[in-house]
C-alpha cells in the first residue's frame, strides 16, 4: 500500500513537469528564433571582425542595446580602416581619446530610421507612396537638443533650435527632436535631377564620385542584412553635420552676416515644456529658450525639418543659403543699403528682410543649376560657381555657399531701389508698393522712372496722413494748393495712383531727355520731354514743367529725379482742341470750326458725343489745307464749285450736319492713345461706324519715332506733322496730319 502511494505521488510529480516541458518546446518552436534568421546589427558587425572601433564607439555612445536588439534601422557603418584614417586626421591615438558625446555624433548620425536597401535610397517616401529617384537624404537618430548659447543681449543661456519655420505664431513642436539628415548621392537620383559628378565633386573635390556616396564617404559594401535592419559599409567616418545656423555661427568669415541675423531677425522665447523636461532629466532646474527666426524670413536656418508639408519632405529637398563674407557684405551695406541712411538701425526693417531673403532658397540650389533655381523672392542665384563661391558645404538641413559678393536683389538694383533705399522718397515707395513694386523691380524688363520726393508731393498738396484711416493703404490727404475741398482716404489715393502711373514708363530705358520726345506711361497716358524737362497734360494746362535735378542708372533702366510732379489734366479733350484751334492762324482752325458748330459738341463743357470720359483716344486732325481738300471732295459741306469750294462750318441741313459728324468720328481712334514714340503700329478702329454697324478702321504705321503715317480704308495716306503734334489731353493725344481720311 505504501509503495503504491509512492508510485502514485511520483507520477503526479513527473507528469506536470513533462507537460510543462512539452508545452515550452511547442512555444519555443512557434515563437523562437527561426532558423537562418540574421543576427542583429551589433552582432553582425562583431562577426565580420573589422568594425572593432565602430563597435567601441557604439558602446561609448550607449547604443549597444539599440543595435543588438529589435528595431528597424539603416546603418552606414565605417570599417576599422576608416577609423584609422579618422584617428590620423584628428591627431588622436584611438577610440579611447573620444568622449561619449563625440561617439554619439558618429554613431547616431550614421543611424537612419527604417531599413533601406540600396535600391530604395533614391526614392522619396511621400504621403501618397514612393516617388522614385527623388531623394538624397534620410533622417538620422542624431539631434542637437539643448545647447549653450547667448541671447540678443549677450548673456549666456541654454537654448534649443526651433523645429518648424516660423509662420508668426507656430515655430516649435514639443514631440519633435529636430533630428538631422544625412546626405547621400545615388545614380538614380542624380540622373533624375539631371545632375552629374560635377555637382558632387563641387562639394567633395577629394572624393571620387562612384554613385554610391554618403557625404564624402563611399559605400564599399551594401545591403548587408540584419535582424533589425540593413547595413551599408562606408570607407570614412562621418560626424554629425551642422545646420546652416550652426555653420554660420562657427565661421568668423560670416560674423557680420550673423550680426544682422542676431540683431534684427532672432529672438529667444522661453520654452516651458523643454525647461520642465530638462529639470526631470538632469535633476536641476534651467530656463530653456527656443531660438526663433523672424516669420518674415523664407525659412528658419536652424530648422532641420525642411517645410514639413509632408512628414518626410526633408528626404527630397532642403534649404540653400548664400552668405557673403564680411568684406563683401560690409561694402554692399555701406555703399548701397546705407547710401541715404546713417546705420542699419535706421533702415526700415523691410529692407533688412528683403536683403536676407535674397540670400535664401527654399529648395536645393545645385551648383550646375544656379541660373534656373529661384530664391524666396523668385530670383535666380546670381553667382558664378567658379569665381564667386569661396566656401561650399552640404549641411544637415541644406546647402551652404560662402560668397565674395552679395546676391544683388531686384528691389535694390532696379529702378525701384532708388526710391526704396531713400527716406526722402517714402511717399513714392508706398504708392509703388500698392501695385507696381514687382513690375518695376523686374530687372529683365526695361523702365524709365521719374522720381518725386516727399517734398514735391507735399508742394502739390499730397500728404501721407495716418490719422485719415485705419487702412494703411488709404492714409492719404489731398489739399488743393489753389483752394477747394480736401480729399482723404481712397478719394485722395485715386488721384495719387493716376499721378504715380504717369511717372513710370514701361518697356523703355530713356537715357537722354535733351532731344524732344514722348513716352507712354504705365497709365496709358503720354508725357513729353525736352531739354531735361518733362511734362504731362496737367503740367501743360498749368503752364509749368518738371525739371530734372539728378539722374541715376539702375540695372533695368534710368531714374530721373524731378522737382515737381507730373500732373494729369482735368480738362475735356474738346477744350484742348478749342485752345489749339481758336487762333485764326492755327493749322487746327478749320477742324475746330467744324467741331464747335457740330451737333456732337457741347460748347459749355467741351464734351464730344461718343467720347467717354476716362477712355483713351487719338485724334488725327487734318490741317487747314486738308480740310479744304475734303470740302472739295464732298466729304464736308461747303459753298462754291470744286476745286475752289470754301468750308461751310455751320451747315443747316441734317445731311450736311451728319456728314460733319461722320468726318470727325473717322479721324478719332477708339480706345487707343498713340504718340510719335515708334512703339505701337497696327489697324485700329475709329469712332465712326457704317450704317450696318460695322466699325471703320485706320492703319497706323508708327514703327519709327517721329514718323507716323496713317492710311485709310481706300489706301489714302497722311503724315503726322510732328512739329504740331503730340498735344497732350485727358488720356488722349492730338496730332495734326497733312491729309484727310476717307472711310469709303
Amino acid at each position: 500500500m505504501l509503495r503504491r502511494n509512492k508510485v502514485t505521488f511520483l507520477l503526479l510529480f513527473i507528469l506536470p513537469v513533462v507537460f510543462i516541458q512539452c508545452r515550452k518546446k511547442a512555444l519555443d518552436d512557434y515563437y523562437g528564433r527561426p532558423p537562418g534568421l540574421e543576427q542583429p546589427i551589433y552582432q553582425v558587425l562583431e562577426a565580420k571582425g573589422n568594425f572593432k572601433h565602430f563597435l567601441a564607439a557604439v558602446d561609448k555612445a550607449g547604443y549597444k542595446q539599440t543595435l543588438a536588439a529589435a528595431g528597424y534601422w539603416t546603418l552606414f557603418a565605417p570599417h576599422d580602416s576608416a577609423f584609422q584614417a579618422y584617428f590620423t586626421a584628428s591627431s588622436i591615438t584611438g577610440i579611447d581619446a573620444l568622449d561619449s558625446a563625440t561617439c554619439r555624433k558618429i554613431v547616431t548620425y550614421c543611424l537612419v530610421y527604417y531599413a533601406y536597401k540600396q535600391e530604395r535610397l533614391p526614392d522619396y517616401q511621400s504621403n501618397a507612396g514612393w516617388v522614385e529617384n527623388s531623394a538624397f537624404k534620410r533622417r538620422t537618430a542624431y539631434y542637437t537638443g539643448v545647447y549653450n548659447d547667448v541671447n540678443t543681449s549677450g548673456a549666456p543661456i541654454k537654448a534649443i533650435a526651433s523645429n518648424r519655420n516660423n509662420n508668426g505664431t507656430f515655430y516649435y513642436v514639443d514631440a519633435d527632436n529636430n533630428n538631422k539628415y544625412i546626405p547621400y548621392f545615388t545614380p538614380d537620383y542624380m540622373s533624375g535631377k539631371t545632375l552629374t559628378a560635377y555637382d558632387y565633386n563641387y562639394f567633395y573635390p577629394n572624393t571620387t564620385y562612384t554613385g554610391l556616396n554618403v557625404a564624402d564617404a563611399r559605400i564599399v559594401e551594401s545591403d548587408i542584412p540584419a535582424e533589425n535592419g540593413i547595413i551599408h559599409v562606408i570607407n570614412k567616418v562621418i560626424t554629425a553635420l551642422p545646420s546652416i545656423d550652426q555653420y554660420i555661427a562657427s565661421d568668423s568669415r560670416y560674423s557680420e552676416f550673423k550680426k544682422i541675423l542676431d540683431k534684427f531677425l532672432v529672438q529667444y522665447v522661453y520654452n516651458a515644456t523643454v525647461s520642465e523636461n530638462y529639470k526631470n532629466i538632469h535633476g536641476t532646474p534651467a530656463d530653456i529658450f527656443t531660438k526663433v527666426y523672424n516669420s518674415s524670413l523664407a525659412f528658419s536656418p536652424n530648422n532641420e525639418n525642411f517645410l514639413k508639408l509632408q512628414d518626410n519632405d526633408g528626404q527630397s529637398d532642403g534649404y540653400t543659403m548664400f552668405v557673403p563674407e564680411n568684406a563683401a557684405l560690409t561694402n554692399y551695406v555701406n555703399t548701397v543699403l546705407l547710401e541715404h541712411y546713417p546705420s542699419l538701425e535706421a533702415l526700415p526693417v523691410n529692407i533688412i528682410y528683403d536683403f536676407i531673403n535674397a540670400h535664401m532658397w527654399r529648395t536645393t540650389a545645385w551648383p550646375s543649376k544656379f541660373s534656373s533655381t529661384f530664391n524666396s523672392v523668385g530670383e535666380e542665384a546670381r553667382f558664378n560657381a567658379a569665381t564667386d563661391i569661396v566656401d561650399k558645404k552640404v549641411l544637415s538641413n541644406g546647402l551652404f555657399y560662402g560668397t565674395n559678393k552679395v546676391q544683388e536683389a531686384n528691389v535694390f538694383s532696379s529702378v525701384y531701389g532708388k526710391a526704396y533705399l531713400d527716406p526722402a522718397y517714402t511717399i513714392m515707395t508706398s504708392l509703388l508698393n500698392l501695385d507696381l513694386k514687382f513690375q518695376i523691380s523686374n530687372v529683365n524688363q526695361q523702365y524709365t522712372l521719374f522720381l518725386i520726393s516727399n517734398a514735391a508731393f507735399n508742394a502739390a498738396g499730397y500728404f501721407a496722413d495716418p490719422t485719415v484711416s485705419n487702412n494703411v493703404n488709404e492714409q492719404w490727404r489731398y489739399i488743393p494748393p489753389g483752394g477747394g475741398a480736401q480729399l482723404t482716404g481712397s478719394s485722395a489715393l485715386v488721384r495719387l495712383q493716376r499721378i504715380l502711373n504717369n511717372h513710370v514708363i514701361p518697356g523703355r530705358n530713356i537715357t537722354d531727355l535733351n532731344a524732344p520726345g514722348v513716352a507712354m506711361s504705365y497709365s496709358g497716358e503720354f508725357v513729353k520731354y525736352s531739354s531735361n524737362t518733362v511734362a504731362a497734360a496737367g503740367n501743360i494746362d498749368a503752364g509749368n514743367v518738371a525739371s530734372v535735378v539728378d539722374t541715376k542708372a539702375a540695372k533695368n533702366g534710368t531714374v530721373y529725379y524731378l522737382n515737381r510732379i507730373l500732373e494729369f489734366s482735368e480738362k475735356t479733350i474738346g477744350k484742348h482742341i478749342e485752345a489749339l484751334g481758336t487762333p485764326v492762324t492755327s493749322p487746327f482752325y478749320n477742324f475746330w470750326q467744324y467741331l464747335r458748330q457740330s451737333p456732337i459738341y457741347n460748347t459749355t463743357t467741351g464734351e464730344i458725343m461718343q467720347i467717354a470720359s476716362g477712355t483713351f483716344y487719338t485724334f488725327f486732325i487734318p490741317n487747314n489745307a486738308a480740310i479744304v481738300a475734303a470740302v472739295n471732295a464732298g466729304l464736308l459741306p461747303g459753298t462754291g464749285t470744286a476745286p475752289n469750294m470754301v468750308p461751310t462750318f455751320n451747315p443747316t441741313s441734317a445731311a450736311d450736319r451728319e456728314k460733319v459728324s461722320n468726318f470727325i468720328y473717322y479721324h478719332i481712334l477708339n480706345k487707343r492713345n498713340i504718340g510719335t514714340d515708334g512703339q505701337e503700329s497696327g489697324t485700329f478702329e475709329t469712332i465712326f461706324k457704317f450704317p450696318n454697324g460695322d466699325p471703320s478702321t485706320l492703319f497706323v504705321n508708327n514703327s519709327t519715332p517721329n514718323n507716323i503715317v496713317v492710311n485709310d480704308m481706300v489706301s489714302r495716306s497722311a503724315n503726322v506733322i510732328v512739329a504740331n503734334s503730340n498735344n497732350l489731353s485727358n488720356r488722349c493725344m492730338i496730332h495734326l496730319i497733312n491729309n484727310y481720311m476717307k472711310s469709303n
